[in-house]
């Protein structure tokens, strides 16, 4: 008896213990589930993280548009030519031009997709200038499938900036421009557009850099995201997460997934309010060409500051070259403030208005100095390129080939800027070294060349062995020094 009453209360205390641990395993499950819910909204709040983007997309989708764009393109070359030859090896365009006295080309509509979104209620909208340039006719729909005929409005090729308008009057749903300085380097951002036709998609993504410099044009001032931008985005807003647009999607990296830039929206402010008043841009020239330095240059000048850009060249009759700015100063400053890099610079000296005086401070042989200059307006040229005819060759493998007034006028360049070189032999010490085609030679171990033959005395100058510093300069790259073993 004694015993079965030890199991039936051992029974009886095993019942007891799981009925009191039950009501603290549920409640310790249930404080566990809070516990990592406020850890989790903790977390998202401590890292920004949205709980979802639709209350941006649905308050910024209506002033989202998208563009249709129809231009004709003139003798537009020979229709279905990719078919290739007859049976018999002939082409058969040439039966037309033969007998019947002409070539069957014809114009014909190209048609393109975009990207836009409205600034201002009067039905003014931002692009890019690739989406609308030569357009015959612009179309653009908004997010309540509603269609308008649009017309240019002015356009800035060197930002891809465009500003377009409905045509007719009425109301239309504007966006909120945001300060593109103030966001970070991996805070959340959204874009809307119209990837591949695909009307009124939504993508998200964080910013991955800022003030990208991509080969676009002399105003690069990207933002990176890996926000997904493919074609047809073109134009279209980049949103932080207030709902403000701070930046305009403008390129990607056909390689790279994940890779796409917008147009920062602070340095654009001031080009669409100038296209809306006046059409154009107009931007302050001082009328040199400019490079950032490098380590070489750097070394070659005695600069112990890599900041600043040094002239490589002044444009005769320019404003520069009135105030007295000459080539191989390093300009470190404008109106005080430091001049760090070329698109530094540019910017600046694009800011200042056409007419007013800027002191520009320049470091010449060692010392600053400041000068004065009238800043003119900025009239945009075109490089044109050309061919030269090889001469001589030297020890080098390197031929070169004096400036023609021809060779300098294709090439933008003053004729007694150097000695061009027209070839460089493979495998050879200049080959070796990095010597292009192209190059032009203005100094070897700080003596100037200005003719073959004072490239000539120069490199029998050097010992068979020992190091020569050439200074090229290199068509659309600027200024290097290059290391050439004799």
């Amino acid at each position: 008896m004694r015993r079965t009453e030890k199991i039936r209360e051992s029974a009886v205390c095993r019942n007891h213990c799981c009925l009191s641990v039950l009501p603290t395993a549920l409640l310790c499950g249930i404080l566990l589930i809070f516990c990592g819910y406020f850890q989790h909204t903790a977390w998202a709040k401590a890292w920004n993280t949205p709980e979802s983007f639709s209350g941006i997309a649905k308050e910024m989708m209506p002033s989202v548009v998208n563009i249709r764009t129809e231009k004709t393109v003139k003798d537009g070359g020979r229709v279905f030519r990719h078919f290739g030859r007859g049976p018999m090896g002939e082409d058969p365009f040439d039966f037309f031009e033969k007998f019947f006295g002409g070539d069957p080309r014809r114009d014909f509509k190209q048609r393109s997709l975009g990207s836009g979104f409205i600034i201002d209620p009067q039905g003014y909208i931002v692009t890019n200038n690739h989406v609308i340039e030569g357009a015959d006719e612009i179309q653009v729909r908004l997010s309540n499938e509603k269609e308008y005929d649009a017309e240019i409005v002015g356009r800035d090729p060197n930002t891809d900036i465009a500003l377009i308008k409905i045509k007719g009057e009425g109301k239309f749903p504007a966006a909120q421009l945001g300060n593109s300085d103030d966001m970070e380097i991996g805070q959340w951002v959204v874009a809307i557009g119209n990837p591949f036709g695909l009307e009124h998609t939504v993508t998200a993504g964080i910013i991955s850099a800022k003030g990208r410099v991509i080969g676009s044009g002399p105003y690069d001032d990207f933002i990176q995201t890996d926000a997904s931008i493919n074609p047809g985005n073109s134009g279209g807003p980049l949103i932080n997460m207030k709902g403000e647009v701070i930046g305009i999607n403008t390129a990607i990296i056909a390689s790279g997934q994940g890779i796409g830039f917008a147009v920062s929206i602070n340095p654009a402010k001031s080009i669409i309010e100038q296209l809306k008043s006046s059409g154009e841009v107009t931007r302050g020239w001082l009328g040199v060409a400019i490079q950032d330095i490098s380590p070489e240059i750097a070394e070659y000048y005695g600069v112990e500051e890599k900041n600043g850009v040094l002239v490589t060249e002044v444009f005769e009759g320019d404003p520069a070259d009135r105030a007295g700015i000459k080539a191989k100063d390093i300009i470190v400053a404008v109106n005080g403030k430091a001049v760090k890099a070329t698109r530094d610079l540019t910017r600046m000296i694009a800011d200042i208005e056409v007419g007013d005086t800027a002191g520009v401070t320049v470091l010449r042989n060692g010392r600053k100095k400041e000068i004065r200059v009238t800043i003119a307006k900025r009239e945009d040229e075109r490089m044109t390129s050309g061919k030269y005819t090889p001469e001589q060759k030297n020890d080098l493998g390197i031929r070169v080939s004096e400036l023609t007034p021809e060779i300098a006028r294709r090439y933008n360049i003053p004729q007694s800027e150097g000695v061009m070189v027209t070839d460089v032999e493979s495998g050879s010490k200049g080959d070796e070294a990095g010597i292009m085609s192209g190059d032009i030679i203005r100094e070897i171990d700080h003596l100037p060349v200005h003719t073959e033959e004072d490239y000539q005395k120069a490199v029998d100058k050097a010992e068979s062995g020992a190091a020569m510093h050439f200074f090229i300069r290199r068509i659309n790259r600027g200024f290097l020094v290059i290391k050439v073993i004799k």
